[in-house]
């Protein structure tokens, strides 16, 4: 492709060299005689070309005949050359995709992928290419399109598009730094600068003061300082200034993806950091991509939002500090990527027992009824499938009975007489029951139909005194007393309603701050805030009234010597006094009715 471009460029060149010769040699009166030899001379050229193609002539005409021959091969051929190369380049690139494709068909009808599971592709971070594919591209870009000619060289990045942003800006303060590599996973850290950290100093200040504009005195001062970036964001979007607050969260996604190590890689899935390292932008980065996620499936592109999911379940998958698999599978069915969402239950449920998760319990028999209607497969996976969903639906609906009636309600079905009197699936099995986000798993009209049928023989296996019921109630009565820290973090950081207000007093107590919500209990100090200087503990009531008003107020003044304490003590009275009044003069100038 590369060699037929930089041949078509010096052709364009040289055929408007050779018009400008042929005006001048007509001018100088010997233009018939060279255009005469020159198409006597056609059919001896070929056969000169074809017997020397690597001789370059130097004298006469006769780089003016090969450069006209060139011209008329081109325009004779035109189009169908043109349109034959396209189409071995596109043969070409199905060859390869089929070459190095990394799935494969195995004997169960299970499709087998030879990358890792977290693998993340580049080109799915990109919001753009999925608008582009819902949408095309002249509705998504417009007349945004940049012309060859008007193309602005910046950094490249892939969390976000740089929008003329500067790369010292955010990457002067902030670095990466390989820690270890222990069996191919590699172990990284983010570190402050120094002067990095007096700015962390300042925005705590900031955050104590409960004033936005001293945080926005800041960035202006330090336009790439992340944690302010994400505590204005959510002032922002409290504000509902949607634009804004996602712009903000862009420019900290930018500035922490210009401090990446060199060897850092967000597509290989085998690169951690720590969530419990506090004061360093771990966490920041953690929560800017979770924040940034949220953004993705409000605008409506859940293909990007899966991909940056993984993302983020890739830095800590054991711990999972976000727990991003409560909405990975909700992602995943969104986006129709129901082969993943297999896969994964297929290789995490032996270690991490996904299917004791409510979402996962009822999302994967979901996705293989999904499967079971794609038509391209074949008879025997369609099968497969079924059978998986018919007996995954089951189990789910005896582990966690009280989702089935909130799922028919926000599918409009109404359930018959049998199974809405039963108590099982009745008023007491919903007493703690929380949504979540599977209600929203059932939209379609085939979901009722299909969720309806295990139902009947669900109550008869209850009726019966099945021992796998009893099992499933004594697993509930166990397991799901309280949840972990990192289940309250995703809960306040998605907002959802319901959940929130259903979060425990432990939790609801503590102030929660948009930078740091909830930090681990066990967190990782890398270097602490200096203490700040404490007030005299021997002033009156009336000045810790005016120091909480006004913070600057002083009325003791400066620190005077023991031996001056008698002398000045009435020119002291006076100066306190007059700090004083000036101090109420002050408080009652900035009253507004």
């Amino acid at each position: 492709i590369t060699a037929e471009e930089s041949e078509d460029e010096p052709s364009s060149r040289e055929e408007r060299a050779d018009a400008r010769l042929g005006e001048w040699d007509t001018a100088g009166g010997n233009g018939e005689g060279t255009v005469t030899k020159e198409t006597e001379g056609d059919g001896q050229k070929d056969g000169e070309e074809a017997e020397q193609p690597d001789q370059t002539p130097v004298l006469g005409n006769k780089p003016r005949k090969k450069k006209k021959k060139r011209k008329t091969k081109k325009t004779s051929a035109g189009e169908t050359q043109e349109d034959n190369d396209l189409e071995d380049i596109d043969s070409l690139l199905e060859k390869i995709e089929d070459t190095n494709g990394l799935s494969r068909q195995t004997q169960g009808g299970i499709i087998a992928d030879s990358r890792p599971l977290l693998y993340v592709e580049h080109r799915n971070l990109n919001p753009e290419n999925e608008l582009k594919r819902y949408f095309g591209a002249r509705a998504v870009l417009g007349d945004q399109r940049p012309r060859q000619r008007q193309r602005q060289y910046v950094r490249s990045t892939w969390l976000t598009a740089p929008q003329n942003r500067r790369v010292e800006a955010g990457a002067a303060c902030i670095a990466m730094q390989l820690l270890d590599t222990r069996r191919g996973v590699q172990h990284f850290a983010f570190e402050h600068h120094r002067e990095y950290q007096q700015v962390q100093f300042k925005f705590l200040d900031a955050v104590e003061s409960m004033d936005p504009n001293n945080i926005v005195l800041l960035l202006q001062m330090n336009p790439y300082h992340v944690d302010s970036l994400l505590q204005l964001s959510d002032v922002c979007r409290m504000q509902e200034d949607q634009e804004m607050a996602r712009d903000l969260i862009e420019r900290a996604l930018y500035s922490l993806e210009c401090a990446f190590h060199p060897v850092f890689s967000l597509t290989s899935g085998t690169c951690r950091l720590d969530y419990r390292r506090g004061g360093e932008p771990e966490r920041a980065f953690f929560l800017a991509l979770f924040k940034h996620l949220m953004f993705l499936e409000k605008r409506g592109c859940p293909r990007t939002a899966l991909e940056f999911c993984k993302l983020i379940l890739s830095l800590d998958p054991e711990n999972d500090p976000l727990c991003v698999l409560l909405m990975i599978d909700f992602l995943s069915l969104r986006a129709r990527e129901y082969t993943f969402l297999t896969r994964m239950f297929q290789e995490w449920e032996s270690h991490r027992n996904l299917s004791q998760l409510p979402n996962f319990a009822f999302s994967v028999p979901l996705a293989y009824f999904f499967q079971s209607q794609q038509e391209e497969r074949s008879e025997m996976e369609l099968s497969q499938a079924r059978e998986r969903a018919a007996r995954l639906i089951q189990l789910a609906l005896i582990m966690f009975p009280s989702v089935l009636m909130p799922l028919l309600d926000h599918c409009s079905v109404q359930p018959d007489a049998r199974v809405a009197s039963h108590s099982f699936f009745g008023l007491n099995a919903q007493i703690s029951e929380r949504k979540g986000r599977v209600h929203a798993l059932g939209a379609g009209c085939l979901l009722p139909v299909w969720i309806s049928l295990p139902v009947h023989e669900v109550l008869a296996m209850v009726d019966a005194r099945d021992p796998l019921v009893e099992e499933a109630e004594t697993k509930r009565k166990m397991r799901y007393q309280s949840a972990p820290r990192n289940i309250y973090r995703h809960v306040i950081l998605s907002e959802m309603k319901e959940a929130t207000a259903a979060l425990p007093l432990e939790v609801t107590s503590q102030p929660v701050m948009g930078f740091d919500p909830l930090p681990p209990l066990d967190s990782i100090v890398s270097y602490t805030r200096p203490e700040r200087t404490n007030h005299p503990s021997n002033e009156s009531t009336l000045s810790l009234f005016f120091r909480s008003l006004l913070p600057n107020f002083n009325l003791q003044g400066d620190v005077r010597h023991d031996g001056d304490e008698e002398a000045g003590a009435g020119q002291d009275l006076n100066q306190g006094v007059n700090r004083l009044m000036a101090a109420m003069r002050d408080m009652l100038a900035n009253i507004q009715f």
